[in-house]
């Protein structure tokens, strides 16, 4: 990811296209777990205000701690790139399991039917 907006910017995009997807089936298959599904919702809720909040950290060491610009410049760059990719990962688990737990709600003939769907 290149900046924290950008990066804020699709962890919001991701969970709410998840969220979508399980508020549709939540109020539209019959004999959906509407429990199990609501828990997976507030996970991948959580999981978005987690990865934001986790965005929000600033590189701690200045210009002056390095020899030259480019080697301050080369220090945040890496801390940044392993920082945006750590959280990411652990937002993708967290999303990763949410839609376990939303799949596990739902009926097995919607189940059945996507499998076919995606067969196709």
């Amino acid at each position: 990811m290149p900046n924290k907006r950008e990066f804020k910017k699709y962890v919001d995009a991701l969970g709410a296209s998840v969220v979508e997807e399980m508020m549709v089936a939540y109020y539209n298959v019959e004999g959906a777990d509407r429990k199990n599904i609501s828990v997976a919702v507030g996970k991948v809720l959580g999981a978005i205000e987690d990865a934001k909040d986790k965005a929000n950290i600033y590189f701690d060491r200045g210009h002056k701690a390095f020899p030259t610009m480019k080697e301050y410049a080369k220090a945040k760059r890496d801390f940044f790139r392993a920082l945006f990719n750590k959280i990411e990962n652990e937002f993708n688990d967290e999303i990763n399991g949410a839609i376990k737990d939303f799949n596990a709600a739902l009926p097995e003939s919607v189940k059945k039917a996507q499998k076919e769907a995606v067969a196709e």
